[in-house]
């Protein structure tokens, strides 16, 4: 397996970017990571010189975010990545399998797979709905987050072994569940490093199962919110997926 991030909770502490591509990776290798998950790009140039730079440093990628869904889909084919993540605005479950059936077909086209990223708030949060996405649209792959299933009730453990020939990358996250009557999940909770949620989630164990299963692609560690600076918070979660083995 591959250790890497999903760097979003980095760019909201930073201030809601990314200022320095290069020293960001620097930081992150040096603290154990091999690289980051999306190359986000908003021209083709733009797409070769990052994908460049990540060669240069020996870190990686797995997918590539450009400025619209067909030209992710042609720019992670290009830089010989296999997934991209869904792009559909389907509010109830019918329509987003439908529209993710339709991405799929185009992934196809360039020899891709897109893959779902669950999410609490979406029409794919709970286990069951999880599943039943995985019937529905079986071209489909899945980026596991194991934060967002756990803290719905479910069990990151028993779908990474599962659908273990599902998996496109593993999210591994946890939650502290602060206010658990609330409606509105973004005030239930919040994301959390590994070990340090109060959900019962072991990462650990999730990790050991899509091994068992012979999974080893790349693991991307992502803390969503930061109380403080963020390589602090992913040292510390790297050392939890050392002690697990990877």
């Amino acid at each position: 397996m591959k250790i890497g991030i999903a760097d979003y909770g980095m760019n909201v502490w930073d201030g809601g970017a990314c200022f320095d591509l290069e020293e960001r990776l620097r930081q992150l290798k040096a603290i154990g990571y091999e690289g980051i998950e999306r190359l986000t790009a908003f021209s083709g140039e733009q797409a070769l010189q990052s994908a460049a730079l990540m060669r240069r440093l020996g870190m990686g990628f797995g997918t590539v975010r450009g400025p619209s869904p067909e030209l992710s889909i042609q720019w992670t084919a290009a830089l010989g990545k296999d997934y991209v993540w869904t792009h559909v605005d389907g509010r109830d479950f019918t329509a987003f399998c439908r529209q993710v059936r339709i991405q799929s077909a185009a992934c196809r086209r360039w020899g891709l797979h897109v893959a779902l990223h669950n999410h609490m708030g979406t029409p794919v949060e709970t286990q069951e709905q999880l599943e039943e996405f995985l019937r529905e649209c079986p071209d489909s792959r899945l980026v596991l987050d194991t934060a967002h299933l756990a803290a719905m009730g479910g069990d990151a453990v028993e779908i990474a072994g599962k659908y273990a020939d599902r998996l496109a990358v593993l999210h591994l996250k946890d939650w502290l569940e602060t206010n658990p009557e609330s409606p509105d999940w973004t005030k239930r909770g919040r994301f959390c490093g590994l070990n340090r949620g109060n959900i019962g989630l072991d990462n650990g164990a999730v990790l050991k199962e899509a091994a068992k299963r012979s999974f080893d692609g790349w693991v991307f560690v992502e803390h969503d919110t930061h109380l403080q600076e963020p390589l602090t918070d992913l040292e510390w979660s790297r050392q939890v997926v050392r002690e697990a083995g990877y």
